[in-house]
């Protein structure tokens, strides 16, 4: 019996099941689902806090990281670490606000992206220390950010990138559906749009 394929799906829209870029994610986790069993755990970054002073000093000082503490952030981050890492499949549903990620997303990124555990720091720059991976990213903007038509910055997409990258995390693959402010026929087109984006990339089931 073949094992279910694990994803960890981040949910980074505080809008709950109203959430385009939730929607769209679905649409990723139909796709894979199409050709094997899956395992989906899914986790809403806007329950998670963001760092604090603790965390700062036991990134700067190896001696004070030795004293985490049960449910300090050290703690809390070396679990999302563990559970990225279980994970056959990273796929991200977030919006974009105000040009790029939410905070909520950005405090998982400060939570998993730590010297000396997910990557190393050598004279040649940062190595990541994690198994390389898919990622897929869901996004929902309320402007364009793609093609000749934009007409706002994307600063998501690279920043993504980068930060994950840091990590070892380089498989990445983003589907958008943009331009949700405008809402009714042109909302309709831009969902569709994105969905005929992944059923090329993923192609028959």
């Amino acid at each position: 019996m073949t094992a279910p394929l694990r994803v960890l799906r981040l949910i980074g829209s505080p809008r709950g099941a109203d959430s385009e870029s939730l929607r769209l994610s679905q649409r990723v986790i139909e796709a894979l689902a199409a050709s094997q069993p899956l395992a989906v755990q899914d986790l809403d970054v806007n329950d998670l806090p963001h760092v604090d002073t603790r965390y700062a000093l036991a990134l700067a000082s190896p001696a004070a990281a030795m004293h985490a503490e049960p449910g300090d952030t050290q703690q809390r981050s070396a679990a999302l670490i563990h559970q990225l890492d279980d994970t056959d499949v990273l796929l991200i549903a977030t919006p974009m606000h105000n040009y790029t990620l939410p905070s909520a997303l950005k405090a998982w990124v400060d939570h998993i992206v730590r010297i000396g555990v997910t990557f190393n720091g050598t004279a040649q720059g940062k190595v990541g220390l994690l198994r390389d991976r898919p990622v897929y990213v869901a996004i929902a903007s309320g402007g364009l950010i793609s093609g000749e038509q934009a007409r706002q910055p994307d600063f998501l997409r690279p920043y993504l990138q980068a930060a994950l990258a840091t990590v070892g995390l380089r498989d990445m693959h983003f589907f958008c559906v943009e331009g949700t402010a405008r809402g009714g026929p042109a909302l309709e087109q831009a969902r569709a749009v994105a969905q005929a984006q992944i059923a090329a990339f993923f192609g028959p089931g």
